[in-house]
């Protein structure tokens, strides 16, 4: 299980192990700001709380961080899914604007497609020849993959993450 890890001013920094959480924890580095309910961490004399979300005790300064632009990570932002027809199955990545019609490589031109769509849509934007977007296309933010980092987003995550996804 995954514990979210904020800076001292409750802004969200990353995402680790609940054993890497509860050594800081326990070498006094960062405090517990929500455990995991009815849900414990056991030695053979002790017990402790489970941790969900943590909160590092000395701020951190972190240069902005932007998530780089892969294959991988225009998947990750589409949700591993066509924006043309919802498949999940033969995907690839499609130029909204074509590259021969000068369509560069960016966040807000790349979609993923499966093959199919890719393949209708040919050389031309997806308006010529009839498909739309499920959605348009953003520079996702850092908060966003955090959000989807973990594949059980915890409940508790939400409020310290969802506030900041428009950054």
């Amino acid at each position: 299980m995954s514990v979210l890890v904020l800076n001292a001013d409750f802004t969200p920094l990353t995402v680790c192990t609940t054993e890497r959480a509860f050594l800081l924890m326990y070498l006094d580095k960062a405090d517990m700001v929500s455990d995991v309910k009815n849900k414990r961490l056991r030695t053979v004399q002790n017990s402790f709380p489970y941790p969900s979300v943590i909160k590092i005790r000395q701020y951190i300064h972190v240069p902005y961080k932007s998530v780089v632009l892969t294959r991988h990570n225009v998947f990750k932002r589409d949700n591993h899914s066509c924006q043309y027809c919802g498949s999940n199955k033969d995907l690839t990545l499609d130029h909204l604007i074509p590259k021969s019609k000068g369509g560069k490589s960016s966040w807000t031109n790349l979609v993923t497609a499966c093959k199919n769509c890719n393949a209708h849509k040919g050389n031309y934007a997806p308006e010529e020849v009839g498909l739309q977007l499920a959605k348009k296309p953003i520079r996702p933010s850092y908060v966003m993959f955090l959000r989807f980092s973990s594949k059980l987003l915890c409940e508790d995550w939400i409020p310290y993450l969802e506030h900041k996804v428009s950054a």
